[in-house]
């Protein structure tokens, strides 16, 4: 139940707007294009969810300044964690498994944005782009709080403007390449 609720708010909160951005692309700029309509439909959702599941971990800290945590009480109870005290050093080897199984599924919604990424028509580079880009940021977003310690993630963990225009250098560069294109989102 807990996580159903999670997965709810991140659908409309963003996997309503992967949804409909699917939706718009597919009628106006690719409506012939041969694919699996319900599987895209679904990895542009997933895709939403994705990224929205990483700004809630992401944003954790300040979140929790601010008195809200997205993450369900019903999963920090059993681990003997509150909101309160999430990001207490002493807290830490209990949250980590949690914290890392909510940032396991956000890389495993952002595969799916990855995969609907590729669906698109070849054709279709800036869009194909305009998808690539949070996905890639995302995953690289997702490495960084897997690295950091309860201290670090007291501050919001980010990834440096350096590390972003490389994302979108690379891109860009490996766009008109499918061999190239298809080792941006690692393995």
């Amino acid at each position: 139940r807990a996580d159903a609720e999670l997965d709810d708010y991140t659908w409309r909160v963003a996997g309503c707007v992967g949804e409909f951005w699917t939706k718009i692309c597919r009628a106006h700029l690719f409506p012939r294009a041969r694919l699996d309509e319900q599987q895209f439909i679904a990895d542009g959702i997933r895709f939403g969810k994705g990224l929205q599941l990483v700004n809630i971990l992401r944003d954790l800290p300040a979140d929790l300044k601010k008195g809200r945590c997205y993450l369900p009480l019903q999963k920090l109870e059993p681990a003997r964690l509150l909101p309160e005290t999430l990001l207490s050093p002493a807290n830490e080897a209990r949250f980590r498994p949690l914290f890392h199984r909510y940032l396991d599924e956000a890389e495993a919604h952002l595969r799916a944005g990855w995969t609907y990424t590729n669906t698109l028509p070849f054709g279709q580079f800036r869009v194909r782009l305009a998808c690539a880009w949070p996905i890639l940021i995302g995953v690289r977003t997702i490495k960084k709080l897997r690295a950091a310690n309860v201290i670090e993630l007291r501050q919001r963990v980010k990834v440096p403007r350096g590390e972003v225009r490389g994302i979108l250098l690379r891109s860009t560069l490996a766009s008109p390449l499918p061999f190239a294109w298809r080792w941006l989102f690692p393995s």
